[in-house]
């Protein structure tokens, strides 16, 4: 996810994404996913979801469930077969639903396991970051939770490209408006 493989629509969200250090790429993908989970679960690490629609509401082979989505990214117990995410259905099935100790809730193991699900299709596959058949619909252009998504990608990191750092006279000129305002 830091190399060239990385499909060019990247660049919408981070237009300097090809020319920039791992380090600065890393920082893309950590707003990149943090945006995700904004649009996904509002940030909240047991955010649980029972989805009706049919494309949507199939049985996950691991837990016999349907439509059930769990954790910061809204993943699936089927994930850890699919992906080989760190999820214990075994274990889990113990606990109450929203018990932080349940292994899909967990940030570290929600997170990574997302990181999985997106390599998948942009690397392996060579897929488009934004596309109708991926496995977020916040992913999806044309649907309404896109837009969510969207408005939480709206202040990437300033390498991205998309903001002007301002000049050392144009923070002058803003600091004497403020401190202006200020006395009045």
């Amino acid at each position: 996810m830091l190399s060239s493989q990385v499909p060019r629509d990247v660049q919408r969200f981070c237009p300097r994404f090809y020319n920039m250090s791992e380090t600065d790429k890393r920082a893309f993908w950590a707003y990149f996913f943090q945006a995700l989970a904004g649009a996904e679960a509002g940030l909240n690490p047991t955010t649980r979801a029972h989805h009706t629609e049919p494309e949507v509401s199939v049985p996950d082979v691991v837990t016999g469930m349907s439509g059930r989505t769990e954790g910061l990214l809204q993943l699936t117990y089927a994930d850890m077969e699919r992906y080989g995410c760190d999820f214990d259905w075994q274990a889990d099935r113990k606990l109450t639903a929203n018990d932080q100790a349940r292994t899909i809730l967990r940030p570290k193991n929600n997170l990574e396991c997302g990181i999985k699900i997106l390599a998948n299709p942009i690397i392996v596959h060579h897929r488009p970051l934004l596309y109708r058949a991926g496995y977020w619909s916040t992913l999806q252009p044309g649907r309404p939770s896109y837009r969510v998504f969207a408005k939480e990608m709206t202040n990437p990191p300033i390498v991205c490209g998309f903001r002007t750092q301002r000049t050392a006279q144009q923070a002058k000129v803003a600091q004497a408006a403020d401190d202006a305002a200020g006395k009045r």
